[in-house]
C-alpha cells in the first residue's frame, strides 16, 4: 500500500497493533520510516492484554519530495517477568510518496477560484488591444470606451450597449523546467526547484481555469514530457509526473532545451523558461530565447539567491564588508545588463526571489491575457 504526504508538514502516521497471544505482552514500538524525516511520538511503549489491539498515532515531517519505502516496524518484546527482551522486526513493506506542498497549493488555487489572488498582489490589469474573445453585450458602465459600444445594439435598445470580452481561450503555455545544478540552491531551508514546482503547479491550475492547455519539459536533469492538456485532471495528472523530480549535478543546457521543444510544439504558445542563470550561461539562454522566440511567446523566470540582497541590506562596518557589498552590486549590474539583451531579443525576463515566484508568473500571466499578446 502507498501514502501520500505533503513536503515539510507535519502529517499523522496511523499504526495498528494487534496481539494475538493468550498471554499479555509489553512490548516498544519504532516504525521503520525513512531515516532523516522528522519524527514526533515514537519509540511507543505498550501493554497489550490477550487478544488486545491499540491504534498509534505519530507524525512524520518529510524533508524532500519522491518516492521512499516503509520496511515495517521494529519491535523490542519484554518477557513476562521483565528478565529478557527480544528484538522483531515486523515487514510491512509499504511506498510513501511525497508530493509538493499542495495544502499551500490549494490555498493559493483556493484564492483563485474566488477571485481573490489581488489579496497577495496578483493584480489584474486592464485589456489593452483586440486580441480577446467577444463574451456578451451589457449595459454601458461608465469607463467603458467608445471602442466597446455596439452602435447597432444602442439603437435597437435605444440605450447604451458596450460589448464584454474575455480572456482568449484554447491557448498554450509551456513550461521549461531548469533541473540542474543551478537549481540545487536552498534559500530559506526550502530548493529551488521546490519552489519553482508549487509556483509552476499554481499558474497551471490558473490557466486550466482560463481554458488553456498546459505542458511541461524538462532539462538539465531528469527527462519529463508532459503533453500540454486542458481536461479538469490536468493539474493532478502533472502532479504526479513531476513530485519526484530532484536537481541533477548536470549543467543545464538551455539551447539544446530550445530545440526539442521546439519539435514537440510547433503551434504558438506562451513558453515559461523557469531557471537560476549565471555569467557563464548567458550565451546558451540567449540562443534558446532567440530561437523559442521565433514561434513562441517567451518568459523568462530567473532565480535570484536572497543571500544576494541580504548582503547589500547588511550594515557596513568593516573593510570585509565593505568588499562583499561591491561585489554583490557589481555581480548584480552584470546579471541585470544580461537579462536586459534577453529582453532586447523579445523576451520577457522575471528576475525573483524564489519565494516570490508564484505571484510573479501568474501576474505576468494575466497580463500577458489582457494586452492579447498570444
Amino acid at each position: 500500500m502507498g501514502k501520500t504526504l505533503p513536503q515539510g508538514v507535519w502529517s499523522p502516521v496511523e499504526l495498528m497493533v494487534e496481539n494475538t497471544a493468550r498471554q499479555p505482552l509489553r512490548l516498544q514500538l519504532h516504525d521503520l520510516h525513512p531515516a532523516d524525516f522528522a519524527v514526533q511520538g515514537l519509540p511507543r511503549r505498550l501493554r497489550l492484554g490477550s487478544m488486545e489491539g491499540a491504534r498509534l498515532r505519530y507524525r512524520l515531517r518529510p524533508h524532500a519530495r519522491g518516492d521512499f519505502p516503509m520496511a515495517g516496524c521494529d519491535l523490542l518484546v519484554h518477557s513476562p517477568l521483565g528478565l529478557w527482551h527480544q528484538r522483531r522486526t515486523l515487514t510491512l513493506p509499504a511506498r510513501l510518496r511525497v508530493f509538493p506542498n499542495f495544502s499551500e497549493i490549494s490555498h493559493y488555487t483556493l484564492l483563485a477560484a474566488n477571485d481573490q489572488l489581488a489579496q497577495f498582489g496578483v493584480r489584474r490589469l486592464q485589456r489593452r488591444g483586440t486580441g480577446a474573445e467577444f463574451h456578451q453585450l451589457r449595459e454601458y458602465r461608465r469607463g467603458d470606451s467608445l471602442r466597446q459600444v455596439d452602435w447597432k445594439a444602442t439603437s435597437r435598445m435605444r440605450k447604451l450597449i458596450s460589448r464584454e470580452y474575455q480572456d482568449e481561450r484554447d491557448q498554450r503555455l509551456l513550461f521549461l523546467l531548469d533541473c540542474g545544478r543551478r537549481m540545487r540552491h536552498v534559500d530559506a531551508g526550502r530548493g529551488h526547484l521546490d519552489e519553482a514546482l508549487n509556483a509552476l503547479l499554481l499558474l497551471a491550475y490558473v490557466a486550466v481555469r482560463q481554458g488553456d492547455a498546459v505542458g511541461l519539459m524538462t532539462y538539465g536533469g531528469p527527462r519529463r514530457w508532459f503533453a500540454p492538456r486542458k481536461e479538469p485532471g490536468t493539474v493532478n495528472r502533472l502532479l504526479e509526473s513531476i513530485y519526484d523530480i530532484q536537481p541533477s549535478l548536470e549543467a543545464s543546457d538551455p539551447l539544446m532545451a530550445a530545440q526539442q521543444l521546439l519539435q514537440a510544439v510547433p503551434r504558438r504558445a506562451l513558453v515559461v523558461v523557469i531557471t537560476n542563470s549565471r555569467g557563464e550561461d548567458q550565451v546558451g539562454l540567449e540562443q534558446a530565447a532567440s530561437l523559442l522566440r521565433r514561434r513562441h511567446l517567451v518568459v523568462i523566470a530567473d532565480l535570484r539567491e536572497s543571500a544576494l540582497d541580504e548582503s547589500l541590506d547588511a550594515p557596513i562596518e568593516t573593510l570585509q564588508t565593505a568588499l562583499r557589498f561591491h561585489t554583490v552590486n557589481d555581480w548584480l549590474a552584470q546579471r541585470r545588463r544580461d537579462q536586459e539583451r534577453l529582453q532586447h531579443l523579445g523576451v520577457q525576463v522575471l528576475d525573483v526571489l524564489p519565494s516570490q515566484l508564484p505571484i510573479a508568473l501568474v501576474n505576468r500571466y494575466f497580463a500577458i491575457k489582457r494586452a492579447g499578446s498570444l
